[in-house]
């Protein structure tokens, strides 16, 4: 692969277990993984085209309904390239909260402003917190799976994380209040 993409690997590691349309990829990504990762369609369907293209997916047509279906399924390429990107000791995490970039202007505006930025991200969090909270009792009783063990591992990641971000917007509101 000439240049690696991030979205290929979700693309990758998605068809790894199932195969998908694009749409469903959409879908797949709006839903548990959009907690710690996004896409659009915009950068999805670029990616198959050029997956498809260098051997690590393949296009599947079925008729459905009366139309047709085109899913994607992983090659043994695809496969390889997956299992070499999860080996990789290198890893790139990056954190990018609007929130805090308008906060660390908000000398501008002042603490009133701040703090309903604050409280919008606060509000957030609650809410996806509370999906996470039920994703990991979901995936506790199926831990003997091992796929259910790796999804729990990450759903559990963000339940800590969010719960120390609300502590943090507790704080900050304290100090700007």
């Amino acid at each position: 692969m000439a240049r690696e993409r991030k979205i290929d690997m979700v693309i990758l590691g998605l068809l790894s277990h199932e195969d998908l349309t694009g749409y469903d990829i959409k879908k797949r990504i709006d839903g548990a993984i959009s907690f710690f990762w996004k896409g659009s369609f915009g950068n999805i369907y670029p990616a198959l085209k050029d997956m498809e293209a260098s051997g690590m997916i393949q296009k599947k047509a079925a008729t459905e309904g009366g139309r047709e279906k085109i899913s994607y399924h992983i090659t043994s390429t695809g496969k390889k390239v997956l299992k070499e990107w999860l080996k990789e000791e290198q890893v790139v995490n990056e954190l990018k909260y609007e929130t805090l970039l308008k906060l660390f202007f908000g000398g501008n505006v002042g603490k009133a402003v701040a703090i309903r930025n604050i409280e919008a991200f606060e509000k957030k969090i609650e809410k996806e917190l509370m999906i996470l909270k039920k994703y990991c009792e979901t995936l506790k009783d199926k831990l003997s799976e091992e796929d259910h063990l790796y999804f729990y591992l990450t759903a559990s990641f963000g339940v800590k994380s969010y719960e120390a971000y609300l502590e943090w917007c507790q704080e900050a509101k304290q100090l700007l209040g």
